[in-house]
């Protein structure tokens, strides 16, 4: 019976310690800084998200690339190598092509690999939000679920991974094209702060406009324990993405987890190079399994 290996891309925004005891790895994107390609390491070699984000700060415009052929190929090919069978998470479809991309290098690395398996799952979600399915599929692996078992139960919970993003401005996400539904949500941004969600299409939405960084870092948890994160049972735990945010804004999140999610641990982790381009320095969000997602772009905002 073959091995199954559970891998994402850098836009999971995982860390070493979470990849290390889940036993996960990721196929690699890039970002691009004076028109020279840097891998989007979520392992942080070349800068560090203090770096990374003052950059981002002092005007430098970044752009991004989704995983090329050639990495899939790489990356397919030395688990199959190896016996292990290969369930790819990646972001969704709406704010990326690699799902796309790895689901035609897949077909071709198949055929030198007939008696294995690989299967490419649109997470319908960004950020830490896909590393959340990816640890979710991790713990499948442990307890011997079958390849088929786990490819339908992540596919099944995707929707039930709600995301809450509170941003300073809908600039980033206007200029990489990962933002939809965003017309009313044009005016003095620097005083009405959006909250962004992925909608159970995958698309990253603006829900609804908080005036103030502190409401809006309280509306986040408020969201998140109405739509049943403090109940869920995939995870015992909530999520955290920020983008250099200061220490006097983490200490108010995790008073506010405390207060509100009692029964759920804080793990906090930086926004990786790929997805950071998109949310912009100061961007921070809570990702929990809660109710199933059924907004779509299009409804009445909130």
């Amino acid at each position: 019976m073959r091995k199954i290996k559970i891998i994402s891309d850098s836009c999971s925004d995982l860390t070493a310690e979470l990849m290390e005891k889940y036993d996960l790895d990721y196929a690699t994107m890039y970002f691009v800084r004076d028109g020279k390609e840097n891998k989007a390491s979520l392992t942080w070699e070349q800068y560090s998200p203090a770096e990374y984000f003052g950059m981002m700060r002092e005007g430098e415009k970044l752009s991004t690339t989704q995983v090329p052929a050639g990495e899939f190929d790489r990356i397919f090919r030395q688990y199959l190598s190896e016996g292990y069978d290969v369930i790819y998470i990646g972001i969704s479809n709406r704010q990326s092509g690699s799902v796309n991309t790895g689901t035609v290098v897949a077909k071709e690395v198949l055929k030198d690999f007939p008696d294995a398996k690989i299967s490419c799952i649109n997470s319908l979600n960004g950020s830490i939000g896909i590393g959340m399915l990816a640890i979710y599929a991790s713990k499948l692996v442990k307890a011997g679920k079958s390849f088929d078992e786990i490819v339908d139960e992540v596919t099944a919970q995707r929707k039930k991974v709600n995301q809450f993003m509170t941003v300073y401005s809908l600039e980033s996400f206007r200029r990489t094209g990962r933002v939809e539904n965003d017309e009313a949500y044009q005016a003095n941004l620097m005083a009405v702060k959006p909250i962004m969600i992925a909608d159970a299409n995958g698309a990253q939405v603006p829900v609804k406009k908080v005036r103030g960084r502190a409401a809006s870092l309280a509306e986040i948890v408020d969201m998140a324990a109405a739509a049943g994160a403090n109940d869920a049972v995939q995870d015992d735990c909530v999520y955290v993405s920020q983008a250099d945010i200061t220490e006097e804004e983490l200490e108010d999140i995790k008073k506010l987890v405390a207060e509100k999610l009692p029964n759920k641990k804080l793990v906090i982790v930086p926004f990786g190079p790929i997805i950071g381009v998109s949310v912009g320095a100061d961007a921070v969000g809570l990702w929990a399994f809660g109710n199933e997602v059924t907004y779509k772009a299009g409804e009445a905002a909130k």
